[in-house]
């Protein structure tokens, strides 16, 4: 766990390497001096400079957690953005990339005693700040039950697959299921989101994050099954 005021300098990550991790997405590994380690759920500031000196900073969840200077993330190109396609098609290992954080307080979960399980929800690369806890649970031998239902077009658009085969997750395919997968593809409805989370009844502390339509609606779904809504927690990503 990280403790104390955030440190949100910018500093130089030097890009120790990058792979394919969906066939929109890269995986960008950042070894950045000086970085003060991060919570689960925190972001970042990625700033590219053009040679005219024109600037754009856009913000990233943060897939790593804890002390170190290893900063693991998770880039959805967007064909019609500004940062994002530079990022994954672009950039190459000894790549130099300005970073600013770590940010946020109100998305983090952090290893506590506190009874209630954790409700993970994700759209899309809304499951990277949902890695991070994952990861953080793990490596703290964290007792509180976890569990994540994560909704997602394909099966090749899964985000860390490799730490997602040890959890808890519950899969929603909306346009190709695995072959022999037991449910046709199809949206998230609200049945199927009250068969695949913690009951309210259980007063689950809920960290749902992806896209503004696919929070509000499942924020929105959850209150109607009687989920506190104070116990959710929200993140929306936009265009980047």
């Amino acid at each position: 766990m990280v403790s104390g005021p955030a440190d949100t300098a910018w500093r130089v990550g030097s890009v120790s390497r990058i792979s394919k991790e969906t066939p929109s997405a890269a995986r960008i590994v950042l070894d950045v001096d000086g970085w003060p380690g991060n919570d689960a759920g925190q972001h970042l500031d990625i700033r590219l400079t053009a040679p005219d000196g024109y600037t754009a900073t856009r913000s990233y969840s943060i897939a790593s957690a804890g002390p170190g200077m290893v900063v693991d993330l998770a880039v959805d190109k967007l064909p019609d953005g500004e940062v994002s396609p530079f990022l994954v098609d672009d950039v190459m290992a000894g790549d130099k990339l300005e970073v600013h954080g770590p940010l946020g307080g109100w998305f983090v979960w952090r290893p506590d005693a506190a009874s209630s399980p954790v409700q993970l929800i994700g759209g899309g690369s809304g499951v990277v700040p949902l890695i991070a806890m994952l990861r953080s649970h793990h490596d703290t031998a964290d007792a509180t039950p976890f569990r994540l239902l994560y909704s997602l077009r394909t099966p090749e658009d899964t985000f860390f697959p490799e730490v997602l085969k040890d959890a808890d997750v519950d899969y929603v395919y909306t346009r190709r299921a695995p072959d022999g997968w037991p449910t046709p593809a199809g949206r998230l409805t609200k049945d199927v989101l009250a068969a695949s989370v913690f009951a309210a009844a259980e007063k689950p502390r809920v960290f749902l994050c992806g896209s503004t339509g696919f929070v509000e609606t499942v924020a929105a779904w959850l209150v109607e099954l009687g989920h506190d809504p104070r116990m959710i927690r929200t993140e929306r990503f936009g265009g980047t």
